[in-house]
């Protein structure tokens, strides 16, 4: 293939990898700018804890099912013009829940939000899948777990700061002005990364027939059930934490988006380093070392429900969490879509689709005795793990071809 020299089409070449990277703060940064501000949100639309928390589940739920639908999609016609409709539907969204008068059109808003916002994070990953391959596919993917972990930490901290100029709805109005942006980038850098004689077709019938594939790989099976089960973990953190520490442990609103980032500072290094090991030594072990660290924060949250703790106990449960679950995500990543370069897009959905529906339906259940109870959460994110651990099983001793380690830098289509 060959690439225009064009300095524009050069420029794209260089700006590609980071422009996907960009496009994984979607589901970060929709899930977390708004919960320093959660609280009052739930107080001014005089909803009940666990109903306020249905905003977070629905923008899960819908960051999962726009993941499985346009996965697919992108396989068959593309990645740009379906990101480009994801995209503006996002800005769109936003705008609603900005001036959305009740907690009941709140919540069927976020699902939509969420819809948008699964495109980009599935094209991230597919487009990536399209360009890079091997050991460099490996690095990738921990770009992205550091990207989404930076976004955590950015999106919470922002928050709060802009929680004291503007309230809940100043946020997603704030988030309709990040859309633009990556509309704008995307229209000026992206260009079409799935050559048209890559594409499958035969439309449903084919894409049911790519889904009983991968739902006959073991392998595949027990990375995104891994997945699927530590993410719900972490998002029982997100949707919990906030009220755990502000309603519980009496920190504002500030202050808890700095303790938020504190965790996250060990999502950053944890998925840096997962990424390393899996390339350098073992997939499969590396997920395993991520998984004990998962392990030690959801059981200290399961003591501090038990008996009463210090917040710092708190925190550094939170902290392991969040770094074990992003430690994984590298290795697990790479085993689900490594061998599947031709419907990158479908396999992709269905990793994040399950990710982001499990994390939904884990988020709900941390509210379930009030603001003033850990126990749910600890109990959440301790089964969680163990469910993620046990998923590996599928997979012990099968092995699979590696990849390609003679790797090549991305390539774009003319």
């Amino acid at each position: 293939m060959t690439l225009d020299s064009s300095p524009r089409r050069s420029a794209a070449v260089r700006l590609l990898p980071w422009l996907l990277l960009l496009l994984t703060t979607f589901g970060p940064i929709s899930m977390d700018l708004y919960l320093p501000a959660l609280p009052a949100l739930t107080v001014e639309l005089g909803a009940h804890t666990s109903v306020a928390q249905l905003t977070v589940t629905a923008c899960l739920i819908g960051l999962a099912v726009g993941q499985l639908v346009s996965g697919p999609i992108s396989d068959q016609f593309g990645r740009r013009r379906i990101l480009l409709i994801g995209v503006i539907a996002y800005i769109a969204t936003s705008v609603l829940c900005a001036i959305s008068p009740s907690i009941e059109i709140l919540i069927a808003v976020r699902f939509v939000q969420g819809l948008a916002g699964g495109v980009g994070i599935v094209i991230a990953q597919a487009a990536g899948r399209d360009v890079f391959d091997g050991k460099e596919l490996i690095r990738f993917y921990g770009r992205l777990t550091v990207t989404g972990s930076m976004a955590a930490i950015v999106g919470p901290m922002l928050g709060g700061f802009l929680n004291t100029f503007v309230d809940w709805r100043g946020l997603f109005v704030f988030l309709a002005i990040l859309g633009l942006v990556i509309l704008v980038a995307v229209l000026v850098i992206f260009r079409e990364t799935l050559p048209v004689d890559q594409r499958t077709s035969g439309g449903l019938g084919q894409t049911m027939r790519d889904f009983r594939t991968l739902a006959g790989d073991r392998v595949f099976v027990g990375a995104i059930l891994n997945q699927g089960f530590m993410y719900a973990a972490v998002f029982a953190y997100l949707a919990g934490s906030t009220y755990v520490l502000q309603d519980i442990y009496g920190l504002s609103p500030q202050w808890y988006a700095a303790s938020f980032a504190l965790n996250n500072v060990g999502g950053v290094i944890a998925g840096w380093l997962g990424a390393r090991l899996a390339e350098r030594w073992s997939l499969t072990g590396s997920l395993a070392i991520g998984i004990v660290l998962g392990g030690i924060g959801a059981l200290g949250l399961l003591l501090a429900g038990l008996v009463h703790v210090p917040v710092w106990v708190v925190i550094a449960a939170l902290f392991f969490l969040a770094s074990g679950v992003l430690f994984t995500s590298p290795p697990a990543t790479t085993l689900a879509l490594a061998e599947y370069p031709q419907m990158a897009g479908t396999a992709g959905s269905v990793l994040g689709a399950v990710r982001f529906g499990l994390g939904g339906l884990a988020a709900p259940l941390v509210g379930i005795a009030g603001s003033l109870s850990i126990l749910p959460l600890g109990l959440v994110t301790t089964i969680s793990v163990i469910l993620a651990a046990a998923s590996c099983l599928l997979f012990v001793g099968r092995k699979r071809p590696a990849p390609d380690p003679t790797a090549t830098g991305p390539i774009l289509v003319p």
